[in-house]
């Protein structure tokens, strides 16, 4: 067998493997999809996503179903964007300072407040509840019409964010700084003119992924939303699960996939090249 026949079967082989694996794991959400137009019966019928009697019974109810004229599906999208956007703005900007901090400056303790920050990391969010909502409670935070428990992000709380962005700052050569220095610039304007312009890449990560993380957060406003007019749409999903009752579970799916459709345009829509977004530090 030749090199050149034996490279051709070993390719088809890994993109043979690849499809078949990708098929797998996407398969779950074309089933998804194919579910919002079934009956409660036929979906327990199969594992196929065809149905024989299409129906939009799961969209219908699920843009019109409300509790008790409270919260309805609209409201959840405005109550989610209401906290979710200052949130992301919030945390870019404080996570930029932050990191501007630690990789431009020197300062005593440095080392060691960077240290005990990069130890948050290893602290699961289930640890931090209780003392959290005891703050929070001390606060008068609690139910809050601005939901600043789980917006609260104005400090750099997102250690991850802040650790991302000093590596990638101090891949940035400081004479960029030096000669904003001598133009006349301060700390400041060498930040706003100089490293956040080539810091976007990394900042659209950042508010990605915080975008996405409170879009499906669950626990947090639990724990501190209490008005049912103003649960998000995390909550909003659960609340349509009656098990004493029952429920349609086209219904339910379909709310699901508008939740993740609404997740993912928006992420779309503003997504950078995976190659820019994480460079390595030097």
């Amino acid at each position: 067998m030749k090199l050149s026949t034996a490279h051709k079967i070993g390719r088809f082989f890994q993109y043979f493997v690849l499809i078949l694996v990708g098929v797998i794991m996407i398969y779950p959400l074309v089933w998804m999809v194919g579910a919002t137009f079934k009956s409660n019966a036929e979906i327990f019928a199969g594992i196929g996503f065809l149905t024989a009697n299409p129906t939009l019974q799961g969209y219908i109810d699920a843009v019109t179903q409300n509790y008790g004229g409270d919260i309805s599906i609209w409201r959840a999208f405005i109550n989610t964007y209401s906290f979710v956007i200052p949130k992301v703005i919030f945390t870019v900007i404080s996570s930029v300072i932050a990191a501007y901090g630690f990789s431009r400056f020197k300062f005593k303790g440095r080392d060691m407040l960077f240290g005990i920050m990069i130890s948050t990391l290893f602290l699961p969010q289930v640890v931090l509840n209780v003392p959290q909502y005891l703050m929070y409670n001390s606060f008068g935070w609690i139910n809050s019409p601005f939901y600043l428990p789980v917006g609260a992000h104005l400090f750099a709380t997102e250690t991850y964010f802040v650790y991302q962005l000093v590596q990638f700052m101090r891949s940035i050569p400081h004479d960029l700084d030096e000669a904003a220095a001598i133009d006349g610039c301060g700390p400041v304007k060498i930040l706003y003119k100089i490293i956040a312009p080539m810091l976007s890449p990394s900042l659209v990560a950042c508010g990605l992924f915080q975008f996405m993380w409170s879009c499906n957060d669950y626990m947090g406003p639990l724990l501190y939303v209490q008005t049912p007019s103003k649960y998000p749409m995390s909550i909003f999903v659960k609340l349509s699960m009656d098990a004493d009752s029952g429920f349609n579970w086209n219904r339910i799916l379909a709310l699901s996939l508008i939740s993740i459709i609404r997740s993912w345009s928006f992420s779309s829509a503003h997504r950078m090249p995976s190659s820019t977004a994480f460079p390595l530090a030097r």
